[in-house]
Order: structure tokens, then C-alpha cells, then sequence
């Protein structure tokens, strides 16, 4: 049988979500209305389990987390000496994440993005940008040793997957460890978000100027999955690094 006959049927459950677009009053929505079941209250057992292959025994590494919500996970490495970058549209999220967190904060306009503004904890280890993902720059934020994305990649529109991989990688430093946690299940049986995301859908976006090595595959079904439609869920967590140039 040709190879392209065996590809078909991947490729027609990928375009079941292909055309997939939500807008971010869609989000900003959700937030508003209390519909946050992507947030957890403890920090990832993954990002805890991998901490220290993106760390590698620097201090002080800059951490960028893209579309961050409230994640307690921004506390936890701030906590360990880190500093955290953040960016959010709903600013009803941000200003939990301060408050449930007890963090003091200053809020500031971002002269570079029209509309924009950044909250800042008052010792200047999280500061968390209100604004689109994609006005966001390193011109903005500067460069990053660390990414964390979690709830990111499968969010966005699966449409501009490739301009969210440019922009990510436009983020790096040259010693930048950028771990990525994916969901793969069966997209004709939920139009998502989260979204289904394959590691060929990561080599294809990020291939060019990442390594990609795959940390870990668990089993992550939880009874929840089922009011999705779902009987089977596999959470996938990536190690990406710049390319040697």
C-alpha cells in the first residue's frame, strides 16, 4: 500500500480541527464567566518531573510563559530565584493570579504595544503583559533561558501554529531550554481547545530551528475526558533547544 494511503486517515482526523478558530474575546469570555477548568491548583507534575533539564543548573534563569493564565507554577520557580515573564489577554486572570498568590503589584502601561500594560510584583521577580501573544516581542520582553508551555500550544488557533513557533523562537537565547507539553486523543471526537497536537505537528512547526527530543509520554485520561466525547487522552512532554549555528 503507498505510504500516502497510509497517511490519509492521520491526516483527515488532523483536519478535523484544522479550520478550528477562537477568537480572544472567546477567552476573555471564558475568564469572565468563571469557565477556567485548564487551570490547576498544584504546579505540573511534568514541569516538576523535567525541572532540572531545563534549569541545568543555572541561577537566575529568565522564564517566559505564553498564554500563562494564573499558573502557580510562575510562583513556585520565582520562589527558587528565578525570574518570570508572562502574557495573558484577561487581565480578570492576572489580577487573580496576584491575589491568590498574595503578591503586591504595580501595573504600567506598555508604550510598545497600544492598549497594553504589564503588572509587575513589587520585587520585580513576575511580571505578567495583558496583551495579544502575537504584539509581543523580545523587543517588548527581551530574550528567554526558559520556556514554559503549558496550555499554550494546544490552545492557539491550530491555523497559526507556525507563527506561534516563529514567534517562540524569536524568544530564545542561544542556551534557551523551552519545554512543551502536547495532548494527543482522537480529534473527530472533540473539536478542542486543547487541541490535538502530534510531534509531527511539533517537528513541522518548531523542526527548523529546534532539536526536539520527546521527555516523557503518560496516560493522562481523567474521568473528565469522558463529557469530552474521549476514551483515551496521552499527554507529551518536549525538550526544545536552538540549533546550532
Amino acid at each position: 500500500m503507498p505510504i500516502c494511503s497510509l497517511l490519509k486517515p492521520i491526516r483527515d482526523k488532523m483536519s478535523a480541527q484544522e479550520n478550528r478558530v477562537m477568537a480572544l474575546s472567546e477567552w476573555e469570555d471564558r475568564w469572565q464567566a468563571g469557565k477556567t477548568g485548564f487551570h490547576r491548583s498544584e504546579v505540573h507534575n511534568l514541569l516538576e518531573s523535567n525541572l532540572d533539564k531545563v534549569v541545568c543548573g543555572r541561577n537566575e534563569v529568565r522564564f517566559f510563559f505564553p498564554l500563562c493564565g494564573k499558573a502557580i507554577d510562575m510562583k513556585w520557580l520565582a520562589d527558587m530565584g528565578h525570574t518570570v515573564v508572562g502574557v495573558e489577554i484577561s487581565e480578570k486572570g492576572i489580577k487573580q493570579f496576584f491575589a491568590e498568590q498574595n503578591l503586591a503589584f504595580n501595573e504600567e502601561p506598555v508604550p510598545a504595544i497600544p492598549g497594553a500594560k504589564v503588572f509587575k510584583s513589587t520585587d520585580g521577580t513576575i511580571s505578567i503583559y495583558q496583551c495579544d501573544l502575537y504584539k509581543f516581542s523580545s523587543t517588548v520582553g527581551g530574550k528567554f533561558g526558559g520556556i514554559w508551555d503549558r496550555g499554550a500550544l494546544v490552545a492557539i488557533n491550530p491555523c497559526d501554529r507556525q507563527k506561534y513557533a516563529t514567534l517562540l523562537m524569536s524568544l530564545m537565547n542561544n542556551d534557551c531550554r523551552y519545554l512543551v507539553d502536547t495532548l494527543e486523543y482522537n480529534p473527530e471526537l472533540y473539536k478542542g481547545p486543547p487541541f490535538f497536537v502530534s510531534e509531527e505537528d511539533v517537528k513541522n512547526v518548531f523542526g527548523g530551528g529546534c532539536d526536539i527530543e520527546l521527555l516523557e509520554s503518560v496516560d493522562a485520561f481523567e474521568k473528565k475526558h469522558k463529557s469530552w466525547g474521549l476514551d483515551s487522552l496521552t499527554e507529551k512532554m518536549y525538550l526544545l533547544t536552538p540549533k546550532a549555528q
